[in-house]
């Protein structure tokens, strides 16, 4: 119980204290938001200050503070440390810039500002990777959620494939819907009735397992070694952990959220509560699901092998909430974290293009041309990832690894930022250059024969991916170096300033070229 209380205790001061200096670094003033400067009637517009919090907590927080922690905490009692610890220093920066950066740039997208920040060259591969990882957001938590309303908490019964079938219809109904409407007349509806159920969810296994924190399991620091290798399967924590909770410590799917409520806001002097703090209540939440499934793992240890995230958090509900109703508005909680998060995704995505091809999408006719293409590729993901035995682990694995892969990108434009501004760049740089050296460290590793389960990847042994991931991440961090300090010297650059036919101007006489040139 001391180290999940410890973990609370750096979440809730690294708010007061890291995020301030954050803040600082970056430095919000009285200028016109997008809302303001540049409103459209159907991204850009006003929200109120608590909606905005709402709808970015329920954009970010995913099943990945959830199931993505009841899998991580077979790591140990080190989770309730590192959770804290990369939330504060790494997980809520990552957010913070992804939206002030953003609400300086009229509201633009990371492939956008990777195009002004990082060049073209680099842009094209940043919009490739983070429209694949969107992609397979949409497929995940459409398949997750109708995974948990099929289950006997929700239908009372054995599930069901006719169940499941239908859920996902409905799920894929109501993301088209929120997609393609303007933000206030869905999303800024319910999302309030929706935030509300996720902190009764999260309250409630909170309530449920607070006679029990006593049995968790303590960081052990008269053996420090010990708590590195406590998996039931062997998983090195270095890069597994850090790709398994997905979310509860930095996510990259959350720069492609934090812009859609950086349109929204009316002053950038509550960009921290809005971006920084809603990923420390994310931490939170999913400092509470860790314990929940440390918990469970103590009362059924053979959870600990072979069962899924969506089994473990149906028994963990169903153990330590009998009282039914309960239980099934926890269940409902959490589907809604899922969905809100899906809806978004998909949102987003349909942003990132119409910006990236200069679609206006005032027009409810250019929106449909590209809502509808993106369904249908969602669609058939889905459908395939159901035919294959395989197809849902397969899919999961990957956008596990495209989401830290995307928080490498938006690292990579907060940082350049910075640098061209000669702020204190090391605030984004440090993350960047670990979280870049976990996506090589994984991608090189990664491979059926090393990992069972794994997806495809080079399958080269632990130590040698470890040394070229470093190596690799550390090249990455001197060429952004390089560029911002690059930017800072140019004529005509304006970091804080997003003209369309100045930025032309400047891409098409300042070609990315030589050193300078950022590779992933």
């Amino acid at each position: 119980m001391i180290t999940f209380l410890i973990g609370i205790a750096i979440l809730i001061g690294g708010y007061f204290t890291y995020g301030k200096f954050v803040e600082r670094v970056f430095g919000p003033d009285d200028r016109k938001t997008p809302a303001l400067a540049n409103p459209d009637g159907v991204d850009r517009m006003v929200l109120p200050h608590w909606k905005n919090m709402l709808i970015q907590l329920l954009n970010i927080a995913g099943i990945g503070p959830v199931i993505g922690v009841i899998l991580g905490i077979k790591f140990g009692a080190i989770v309730f440390i590192l959770l804290p610890i990369g939330n504060v220093l790494g997980g809520a920066v990552h957010d913070y810039f992804s939206g002030m950066i953003s609400m300086r740039n009229n509201g633009y997208n990371v492939p956008a500002l990777a195009r002004k920040f990082l060049g073209k060259g680099p842009s094209k591969l940043v919009m490739a990777l983070i429209s694949v990882a969107l992609i397979l957001v949409g497929a995940v938590f459409t398949n997750t959620p109708a995974a948990l309303i099929n289950t006997p908490i929700i239908v009372g019964s054995a599930k069901s494939p006719t169940v499941f079938w239908i859920a996902v219809a409905c799920i894929f109904a109501y993301y088209f819907a929120s997609t393609f409407f303007p933000i206030d007349k869905i999303i800024g509806r319910i999302y309030p009735i929706f935030g509300g159920l996720l902190i009764l969810a999260s309250l409630g296994i909170l309530i449920g397992i607070a006679p029990n924190l006593n049995v968790l399991t303590e960081f052990n620091f008269s053996d420090f070694g010990s708590n590195f290798n406590q998996h039931p399967a062997g998983q090195p924590i270095i890069p597994m952990l850090f790709v398994t909770i997905a979310c509860g410590i930095i996510s990259g799917f959350h720069s492609t959220q934090s812009p859609i409520v950086a349109r929204t806001e009316v002053t950038e002097k509550r960009g921290r509560q809005t971006f920084y703090g809603m990923m420390i209540i994310e931490g939170l939440i999913g400092m509470i699901w860790a314990a929940g499934g440390m918990f469970i793992y103590h009362q059924m240890p053979e959870l600990m092998t072979g069962a899924s995230g969506v089994k473990v958090l149906s028994v963990l509900v169903s153990t330590v909430i009998p009282f039914a109703p309960i239980s099934v508005l926890v269940v409902v909680g959490v589907i809604i974290l899922a969905i809100t998060s899906g809806d978004t995704s998909l949102r987003s995505l349909r942003l990132t293009i119409a910006e990236i091809t200069g679609i206006d999408q005032k027009s409810a006719k250019n929106r449909l041309l590209l809502t509808v293409p993106m369904f249908a590729l969602c669609a058939l993901l889905i459908f395939w990832s159901n035919m294959n035995p395989e197809g849902f682990n397969i899919l999961w694995n990957y956008f596990s690894w495209s989401n830290q892969l995307m928080a490498v990108c938006s690292l990579c434009v907060a940082t350049v930022y910075l640098r061209s501004k000669g702020k204190n760049f090391f605030i984004a740089l440090i993350p960047c250059i670990f979280m870049s050296f976990i996506c090589f460290d994984y991608i090189l590793w990664v491979s059926p024969e090393n990992l069972k389960g794994a997806p495809l990847g080079f399958g080269l042994d632990y130590k040698t991916a470890l040394v070229l991931a470093i190596q690799n991440a550390l090249v990455l961090g001197t060429m952004l170096c390089v560029r911002g300090k690059t930017l800072s010297k140019m004529e005509g650059f304006d970091a804080d300033v997003w003209d369309p036919v100045l930025e032309k101007k400047y891409q098409d006489s300042n070609p990315v070229k030589g050193p300078e040139e950022l590779k992933f």
